[in-house]
């Protein structure tokens, strides 16, 4: 059974209600927080914002999901059908298949309605991390992984939260042996399909890493930290929100430092990563928190922060209208 056909069989299983998408054409992009970026098979730009979900064609933004929610989006992804995935704060998430909108809340099963992260695996599965753990929905019905202080665990009672949990996935990826990784405020944890484990070095288990992703090589990246399956290598000191791979292999960071007040925008160029002293540009583009990062088909590199920015390799470019502006 095909993903869409599973999801038209969930369509008959829930009572939530479905709308028609009423779409708001505008000349400028989100003016508050995106915290993701991502780009669709047409070429579209997505962007999650506190205002709703933003569609970019390189031209005019417009607004998916205005006359749909007011509610504040956090999370996307295009599966591999095409159809969309929004996560947001307090509202669940909502399925897009272009034309309407369906609406999974705690009432379906899903873990929490406070959704951080969305991915889809290998089969097709679509995993929610949210507040309290994640939830793995096979397109009829959802199950269940719950944090319960330092560790991780099936929940097999269909447990889901009402309110918002001290702890949260942030982060989750599969890797190519077909583990899972699920990096949240807690520990890093490793998945095998049947337990949980919490992964260390020298015992020190990774807490509260922002994402976690897989290089074209196999390395798992934990923030700034990669490690090559044996041995652990730290590219930086300060602390990494977002790690991204570029389609040239060049690792970008966005990390805080203490000692400034702006967040920097760091590229470690491929070439030198096995290197003892890799190469890497600094770049302070003086936007505050660095979400998300994001190359697009063209080359540039989009930016999730206070709005959305687009940076050329010299200069930053602002979507805010002029009027909005400060």
């Amino acid at each position: 059974m095909s993903c869409c056909e599973r999801q038209n069989k969930a369509d008959q299983q829930t009572d939530n209600a479905k709308s028609e998408t009423r779409e708001e054409v505008i000349s400028y992009g989100p003016t508050s927080v995106v915290r993701t970026i991502k780009q669709d098979r047409k070429g579209n730009i997505w962007m999650t914002s506190w205002e709703g979900i933003f569609r970019y064609d390189g031209k005019s933004f417009t607004n998916i999901t205005s006359k749909v929610s007011s509610a504040r989006f956090f999370s996307l992804l295009e599966d591999r059908n095409g159809n969309f995935w929004f996560g947001t704060i307090g509202s669940g998430v909502f399925y897009y298949d272009g034309h309407t909108f369906q609406n999974f809340t705690t009432k379906e099963g899903l873990i929490s309605n406070e959704i951080g992260c969305i991915y889809e695996d290998k089969a097709g599965n679509i995993w929610f991390g949210g507040s309290g753990g994640a939830s793995r929905y096979d397109g009829t019905s959802f199950r269940s992984y719950t944090i319960n202080g330092q560790v991780m665990d099936e929940d097999r009672t269909g447990k889901s939260f009402s309110e918002r949990q001290p702890y949260g996935v942030n982060s989750i990826i599969e890797d190519r042996t077909g583990k899972f990784w699920f990096a949240t405020n807690v520990n890093t944890f490793i998945y095998d399909g049947k337990t949980f484990s919490v992964f260390a070095n020298k015992g020190k288990p990774f807490k509260n890493v922002g994402n976690i992703i897989e290089d074209k090589k196999g390395n798992i990246w934990l923030g700034g930290t990669r490690y090559d399956g044996s041995t652990f290598t730290n590219f930086t000191s300060s602390s990494v929100l977002y790690v991204y791979e570029d389609r040239n292999g060049n690792i970008w960071t966005s990390s805080s430092r203490p000692t400034e007040q702006n967040w920097v925008l760091s590229r470690y160029e491929a070439k030198s990563l096995d290197s003892k002293e890799p190469t890497v540009t600094e770049i302070k583009p003086e936007l505050g928190a660095l979400f998300t990062i994001l190359e697009s088909y063209d080359g540039s590199i989009w930016l999730g922060a206070d709005g959305v920015h687009r940076y050329d390799g010299k200069t930053f470019h602002d979507f805010k209208s002029k009027d909005l502006r400060k």
